[in-house]
Order: C-alpha cells, then structure tokens, then sequence
C-alpha cells in the first residue's frame, strides 16, 4: 500500500538550556530519545530544527542596558539622538530602547504610523481617513496625534506603545519628544544623528539619510556589532533579532550557527546512518489576517542550514494537470498519470503554467514558518523541531 501520510513536524522537548550546555549533544539526544519513545524512524531528508533562542542562550549571548547605552553614546556622540522607525514591542524593542536612552541627553522618537513595519497598528485607517490624514505625507506632533487619536491601545497587548516608550526613555534619564512621520529625512530636521531601527528596510533608510545631510546613522544591525566590555554581540546584525531577558539584559541572535548546524549533521549521520538537513530558525514570515501582524521581527528567518535546504520548492500544482491537461482521466488513469508528470519535469519549473500557484518562496523561510508554528513562543518546551516528508511528493512511496 502506498504511505499515506505526507509531511509531519513534531515538536521535540528539550531541557531549559544554560550557558556553556553542549548544544549539538543535547539536540542529538533529544531526537534520538523522540524517535524511540515515540516510535518513528530517522530517515533521510528528513530536517532537524532548533530555535535561535536556545542557540543564543547555550552561546551566552547577551548583553545589558549599560552595554547598549556605552555602544550608542560613543558611536552617536551621547547627545540627541533619533530614534526611528522601532517596531511596538516589550520583548523585542523596550529594553533596547532603555539601552539607548541611557546612551543620550535627548531622544526624538519618530514613530511610522498607522503600524510598525511589521504591522501593529498604532492607529487605524479608518482613523485616518475620518481625520483627513495622509501618512505618507503629513507629519504628526505628538499633541496633534492625541488631538486627533486619544490614547490608542494594541488590540492584543493593551499598551499605549507612546506612552510606554516614552517613559521608558525618561526613566532612562533622557529627555523625549515624539513624533509621527513616515520619511526618513523628517528626522534630520531635530538631530543629524540617527538610529534606523527598521529591520528589513534597514539599508535603504540608511542610505536616504546620508544622501539627505545626516552626519552619524547607525541601523540596529550596527549596535552592538562588536562586545562592549565583554558583552554578548552579532558581528552581522547587532540588536536585531534580540529578545528581552531580564529588566536590564537582552539576548541577541545568535552567531556562528554554521558549525552547530553542520556538526549535528554529522552527529547525525555517525549514530543512525542517515543523512539529516539542519537549521536554526527563528520567526516565521507569515502575516496574521485579524491582527494584521507580519511575524517576521528576526532579521532573517533562519541565521543557519545544512545545504540540502537552498533554494526553493520546485513542484507542480495538482489541481492544474487534474483540471487541464487529464482532464478527461479519472481514478488510477489520473493517478497514473500525474505520478508520470512530477517523475519527468525538469530541474526548473519556474515560469510554467504547471507551477503556477506553488509558493515560490525559499525553503528555509517555508520550513521556518513551519517550525515557528509548530514550537509556539510560550509554554509547550519544545524548541527543536523533527519534520519528516517535506520533501515527499505524490510518487514517495
């Protein structure tokens, strides 16, 4: 009988994982403890993940406000400094922000509305559209924003992320003023020293800011790029992709993955005679249709894989040759002969009619998502991820 299930991804738990813990020998045990307990087969193709967080924590890979604050002020002078385009979040931006403010006298906060880049909306278009609002080309004070919004809270945290940055920055010891615009230049009019705080749009506003006048900017990716009095650090991107550890302490991506994921590959291959793909991933890319959040706050959805996992999906669309080219076939005649179609294309099918509505996305990036679904952010302990079948079609047997 032909195997009738096709791609399945477990989530595999793990200890809570410390500074200094071996990393390669814990995801090796775990899956191994999972295939016997649970009664699968490792298999070739078959792809073990695990997230960035527990990379970076067996990495000790952290650093705290003050290290931040010594990072910001050497490199932008210590004075006013703007802070623009952050993303609305406690875990991923406040302590940051903290860090910053330390690191200066003055903050000018420049917030892109109605939503951060990865869509949590201060302010919804209905909002602005009553008020006679273009976003792409007016610019708020923060007296006009609370004339025309009131005090908006995040329809899933609750928090007025204006008012919370700004404490946060006054707590900090700076002193704040807050505006709302969506041109990087607005800010050259407040300070010539910039944070671009985007994270996929990083190096277009970087350069749109030099060519308008600024004298020192600095994206996200370049704070802490190197250690700060033997602080963690990302030599490639910085504060991007850090999470909040403590009040104080961030934990920052992860660095030099490529040996971990390529060690246990090995690891892999000595104990069970199979040759495994491996990656870190950290969040997926996929956007919420209610909340209209993209998830991808992470600089890149994985810093890390074996290379059977480049490139992107190379299939055909099922429903296309049912409906077009077999159409007049039915039952074993179709089966027949859509198992002949995928046995014979070609190693490209971009640009075919055949392909048409594959997901031409990158593979890292699908099983990414996948992984970051299956794993969840919160309580279930599972932070590596086992997948089998992802590579299966309808001929695997």
């Amino acid at each position: 009988m032909s195997r009738m299930v096709g791609t399945v991804s477990r989530g595999v738990r793990a200890p809570i994982i410390r500074e200094g813990d071996d990393l390669k020998k814990i995801v090796v045990d775990c899956v191994l403890q999972a295939a016997e307990s649970e009664g699968f087969a490792i298999r070739d193709r078959d792809i073990v993940c695990m997230t960035e967080a527990i990379v970076a924590r067996a990495q000790g890979n952290y650093a705290t406000v003050d290290d931040i604050a010594a990072d910001v002020r050497a490199k932008l002078g210590g004075e006013t400094v703007g802070v623009i385009f952050p993303i609305l979040s406690r875990n991923r931006f406040s302590i940051c922000l903290r860090g910053i403010a330390k690191g200066a006298k003055k903050v000018v906060l420049m917030l892109s509305y109605p939503s951060d880049e990865v869509g949590n909306h201060l302010v919804d278009w209905d909002s602005l559209d009553a008020n006679g609002i273009n976003p792409y080309r007016d610019v708020l004070d923060l007296a006009k924003y609370r004339e025309l919004f009131g005090y908006k809270k995040h329809r899933f945290t609750g928090v007025d992320y204006v008012e919370f940055y700004s404490n946060l920055i006054r707590e900090a010891g700076a002193e704040v003023e807050v505006i709302f615009a969506n041109d990087a230049r607005e800010i050259l009019n407040y300070t010539k020293n910039v944070i671009n705080c985007d994270i996929h749009t990083r190096a277009r506003t970087k350069r749109i800011l030099l060519a308008a006048g600024a004298e020192r900017v600095y994206g996200m990716d370049e704070i802490l790029d190197a250690p700060v009095n033997g602080s963690g650090y990302n030599e490639k991107f910085g504060l991007l992709g850090t999470n909040k550890a403590t009040e104080d302490k961030v934990k920052l991506f992860p660095r030099d993955c490529q040996p971990l994921v390529e060690g246990i590959q090995a690891e892999l291959l000595e104990k069970t005679g199979k040759h495994v793909e491996v990656m870190v991933y950290g969040d997926g890319a996929f956007k919420d249709p209610v909340g209209k959040i993209w998830e991808l706050a992470d600089p890149v959805v994985s810093p890390a894989y074996t290379s059977g996992l480049e490139g992107t999906p190379n299939e055909l669309k099922l429903k296309y040759l049912a409906d077009n080219d077999f159409a007049d076939l039915s039952g074993e005649a179709l089966k027949d002969a859509i198992k002949g179609e995928i046995q014979k294309k070609d190693g490209s099918l971009v640009g075919q009619m055949v392909s048409e509505g594959t997901t031409p996305r990158r593979l890292t990036d699908l099983i990414g998502s996948l992984c970051d679904l299956t794993s969840g952010s919160g309580d279930k302990g599972t932070p590596i991820v086992y997948i089998q079948g992802y590579f299966d079609n309808y001929t695997t047997d």
